[in-house]
């Protein structure tokens, strides 16, 4: 029989958009992954290999922007405002990032010991219990993330669930448009008019009284003249609140189910903790939380024996190159002692994770905190429910059964 789609390939890449395959995509990464590049639509194409998404992703030729005409205020550089520098492209992008990176990198130096006390609080609720299970995201995954980014940001505790309640609504906005119903196309733009009513007020407080705070060290140090403006640092703090909550969450979640459907791993974290920077590192490349991005061609551009014609969009995904067999030995191994772990989890070029140390620091003290303080971890159902989100991917919920949780 001949089939009559002119996409082949889209009908792969629509069964990993289903909800219904959320709980393990990658058969569908490397029934995609056979060919190095394939069309999706007239003018939309995937990539799936690991040597062609490293090149893609620092090729400046890709544009992270998309073609839109903006509209909106103007930023700070006078041109029309485009959203956040996450997709922007340079010299602009690099003005933002830089600004950020300036205010925070110097709060997450050192914060490791108090990211390790946060995870002994949270597991210290469930010690002295006996026998009993709980479930690792409401209980460690999401406030762990909520409650740095808070921090860093000058939140008080109290407002950590509105945080984390905007959180949940503002990721939806990162997944491929074809994957939303209309209903949660209208959600989301309330949702983005229901965080800059939030944050403006708080921002004004900060302007009139700045603190020791990332928010206030972005309102105040710096040139003036190039400074970001009020909304480019309200979508900013939401850029900030996405990258620096739901990826940690989904890292750590997808870790721990990592670890207890591998318990000689964990066994091995468990009598070493100084295996946990290659426990994360490995779950960053076997089960990332961030499984695809796209660009936009600004030129003709040759991958493989394709030529993306310019103004094409490029779907390029991170959870496939992940597990390549040309890249990685036994990819679908969970194998924290892997040589050359050069996984695309954070992303590449001018766009790689700005956060990506202070996520590693979470996911290092949440990881090595359950294979030392529960004994024997064992998951309640596997595999666990699957929130929506295609492109930051985790579980909804991941009940872990043990029989104490030590002091």
């Amino acid at each position: 029989m001949t089939s009559t789609q002119p996409y082949p390939a889209a009908a792969a890449y629509g069964r990993l958009l289903d909800q219904a395959n959320r709980h393990d995509p990658y058969p569908y990464f490397a029934e995609l992954a056979g060919e190095p590049i394939q069309r999706l639509a007239e003018h939309r194409w995937v990539v799936s290999r690991h040597a062609d998404i490293t090149a893609l992703l620092r090729d400046p030729r890709l544009s992270a922007q998309d073609d839109v005409d903006p509209e909106g205020p103007a930023g700070s550089d006078g041109k029309p405002f485009r959203g956040p520098f996450l997709m922007l492209d340079p010299p602009h992008h690099n003005t933002l990032r830089d600004q950020t990176m300036h205010q925070f990198m110097p709060r997450i130096m050192g914060m490791g010991p108090r990211i390790e006390a946060m995870v002994a609080r949270l597991l210290d609720r469930q010690a002295g219990t006996g026998p009993g299970e709980f479930d690792v995201v409401t209980a460690l995954a999401y406030p762990l993330p909520v409650g740095v980014i808070c921090e860093l940001l000058g939140v008080p505790a109290e407002e950590e669930p509105v945080f984390h309640s905007f959180a949940s609504r503002l990721t939806r906005a990162l997944d491929p448009v074809e994957s939303l119903t209309e209903q949660e196309i209208a959600e989301l733009q309330v949702t983005r008019a229901d965080w800059r009513d939030y944050l403006m007020p708080m921002i004004a407080r900060r302007r009139d009284r700045p603190g020791p705070d990332l928010v206030s060290g972005l309102l105040t140090d710096g040139d003036p003249e190039t400074r970001m403006n009020t909304v480019e640092l309200a979508t900013t703090l939401g850029l900030l609140l996405i990258a620096g909550h739901e990826t940690t969450v989904n890292l750590i979640t997808n870790g721990t189910l990592a670890l207890l459907r591998n318990p000689d791993v964990l066994d091995r974290l468990r009598a070493d903790p100084g295996l946990a920077p290659a426990v994360v590192e490995e779950a960053l490349r076997y089960d990332p939380p961030v499984q695809q991005t796209s660009r936009r061609a600004t030129a003709d551009v040759r991958i493989a024996d394709q030529v993306v014609p310019a103004g094409d969009q490029v779907v390029i995904l991170l959870g496939a190159g992940n597990r390549d067999p040309r890249r990685f030995a036994e990819p679908d191994r969970f194998w924290p002692e892997r040589p050359g772990n050069a996984h695309l989890a954070f992303g590449g070029g001018v766009h790689y994770c700005f956060g990506a140390a202070l996520a590693r620091m979470e996911g290092q003290a949440a990881l090595s905190a359950i294979a030392t303080r529960l004994t024997r971890p064992r998951l309640v159902a596997d595999p666990p429910p699957y929130r929506a989100n295609m492109l930051l991917r985790g579980p909804e919920e991941l009940r872990v059964g043990f029989d104490a949780v030590t002091g």
